[in-house]
């Protein structure tokens, strides 16, 4: 067999398959999809040696039902799509968001104030893709992300710690917000419902989630489905300063209480005050 001249125009279209096969990859290499794409490609192995043999029956149901295999696919790979969809947009976006330069310090005092004191929490960063579906699921606030206020809402009497809170450009847009379960079966044995939930949001969106652990104090984050348990506070900063394409400067970080005689002082109410 004699394969044609190489041409200029040949080697940007290799090229460029290529490079879109390697971005799915990598885009789906530990998720769900990558044991879906295994599953699909031991189906296309079998369904090519069927082909091969002399089965009429299986033949015929093959090229009947092959037709609606695109869309099938569509799919089954429907969130992977929406994510490389929503990765083309935010690199043929020039622009700045509009929280770019805000700084959320706050957000990592308060994770360091909850890990101290093994308060359950949940707080979910909006990025490009909009969270208005979850948010509308809560109580809305609009108000600026500040230490006082988190620690307000998360406090374990207070009404709304149970659900999630979202930020969106700086600002908390609502609490008691519910939020998708990752269905990975892994997860759902070795996770409670407030990490499986700070996962699940970073499966459907590009969103990113912080989590306080309520039985260990431990400090996880979760992005692109992913989440890394028991970081220290500095880690949780450097990594918000990565992933939110900004500098956090550091910053006094509440010391623990060693002698907290009620709920009122443990939230770090001013000296003085009375309950």
């Amino acid at each position: 067999m004699i394969l044609p001249p190489l041409t200029w125009y040949g080697a940007l279209d290799i090229l460029i398959v290529a490079a879109l096969i390697y971005q799915f990859l990598v885009l789906v290499k530990g998720t769900r999809a990558s044991q879906m794409l295994v599953g699909l490609g031991a189906l296309a192995v079998l369904l090519f040696l069927v082909r091969r043999g002399q089965l009429p029956v299986v033949n015929w149901a093959i090229n009947n039902l092959l037709p609606y295999a695109f869309f099938a696919l569509i799919v089954i790979f429907a969130a992977e799509i929406r994510h490389i969809l929503a990765k083309v947009g935010r690199s043929l976006t020039f622009g700045t968001s509009a929280s770019e330069g805000e700084s959320y310090d706050d957000l990592v005092m308060a994770a360091s104030f909850f890990a101290q004191h093994q308060i359950g929490a949940l707080m979910v960063i909006e990025r490009e893709i909009g969270l208005r579906t979850y948010i509308e699921s809560g109580v809305p606030m609009d108000a600026r992300v500040s230490y006082d206020l988190l620690a307000t809402i998360f406090r374990p009497a207070a009404p709304l710690h149970d659900g999630a809170v979202i930020i969106q450009n700086d600002r908390i847009a609502a609490a008691a917000c519910f939020l998708p379960l990752s269905m990975n079966p892994i997860l759902s044995n070795q996770m409670g419902t407030r990490h499986r939930a700070g996962i699940g949001i970073t499966e459907e969106t590009d969103a990113i989630a912080v989590v306080v652990s309520e039985e260990t104090g431990y400090i996880s984050l979760a992005q692109a489905g992913h989440i890394d348990r028991n970081i220290t506070v500095e880690e949780l900063r450097e990594r918000l300063g990565l992933l939110l394409h900004r500098f956090l400067p550091p910053s006094t970080l509440p010391s623990p209480l060693t002698e907290a005689a009620d709920p009122e002082s443990a939230l770090g109410k001013p000296p003085g005050v009375q309950g």
